[in-house]
């Protein structure tokens, strides 16, 4: 799964003034990034406001996206929820082939038993053509996914690939590093943390900071996978205030403050969500300029 490897993208959906999807700005979006270092994108997760996109919008901001890539880059597409027969149903009804992988979310709200998310990943497994990217992100869903579960499900099914572990938790990267069988992959959630996931053994990360800055955080996942950790520190700090900026109030509410500042897109969301206030886009103003 060397397509996995390296600097990811959570990439945003923008949308216009009358909150239709703003297909121009996700082109430009996506050619940002492909000029810019970005490894893969993974289409329609949390940063992609996937929960307020109805099916026909992510059909289409799925064709814009392959028609700008035009096979440049790997793709990834977020099929996840808290309805196992729905994953389920939309996995097989879904021509998975333009993707490396599903990157499928633990169900949220519900909040299942650790044997609960086994068997809700089993289905998706066994419904996926396609090889499959665990995520775990309990902020979230208001459930972790013990390192445990995690773990049964890589050695029990071959097409479960990897993780994106966004937990914000050092000691579950190292039970998950450490214990992984050879070929499974820990990709970080967290772009607060992966430089030490990489530098520990991770595969690198899927990233909301890293459509805004491409050259520099892909810089240092890479300077990260080979062991230069002088040099992905150094890029690390220059990275993290802005990185804490952009979560301090909502994703990706902050993430879309700093592209349009950048001129990529529109800072529009959708409810429940809100665009951030001015006070934190003239910070985020005055730490691009720093940059």
């Amino acid at each position: 799964m060397n397509s996995l490897t390296g600097m990811g993208i959570a990439i945003v959906t923008p949308f216009k003034s009358d909150l239709s999807v703003d297909h121009d700005a996700l082109a430009k979006v996506v050619e940002f990034n492909i000029q810019n270092g970005t490894d893969y994108i993974v289409i329609s997760g949390t940063t992609g406001e996937s929960v307020t996109i109805t099916k026909e919008e992510k059909k289409a901001i799925v064709e814009t996206i392959i028609k700008t890539n035009a096979g440049r880059l790997p793709l990834v597409i977020g099929i996840g929820g808290s309805n196992t027969a729905a994953v389920v149903e939309e996995l097989k009804t879904t021509d998975l082939t333009p993707f490396a992988a599903v990157l499928s979310v633990a169900p949220y709200y519900s909040k299942p038993t650790q044997e609960g998310l086994y068997q809700h990943f089993k289905a998706v497994a066994e419904a996926s053509s396609a090889p499959v990217i665990l995520y775990n992100v309990p902020g979230r869903t208001a459930k972790n996914m013990e390192p445990e579960t995690s773990l049964r499900l890589a050695r029990d099914f071959d097409n479960i690939v990897a993780i994106k572990e966004a937990g914000n938790n050092p000691e579950q990267y190292k039970i998950l590093l450490n214990q992984k069988p050879e070929d499974f992959l820990v990709i970080s959630g967290d772009d607060d943390l992966v430089c030490d996931v990489v530098l520990q053994g991770g595969a690198g990360v899927i990233s909301v900071i890293g459509q805004a800055l491409p050259k520099l955080f892909s810089t240092m996942i890479h300077k990260g996978l080979e062991g230069d950790s002088t040099a992905a520190k150094a890029l690390e700090k220059k990275a993290i205030p802005l990185i804490n900026l952009i979560f301090e109030e909502n994703n990706p509410a902050g993430i879309k403050a700093v592209l349009q500042q950048l001129g990529l897109c529109a800072d529009t969301v959708r409810l429940p969500l809100v665009t951030a206030t001015e006070r934190l886009k003239s910070k985020i103003k005055a730490e691009l300029a720093q940059l």
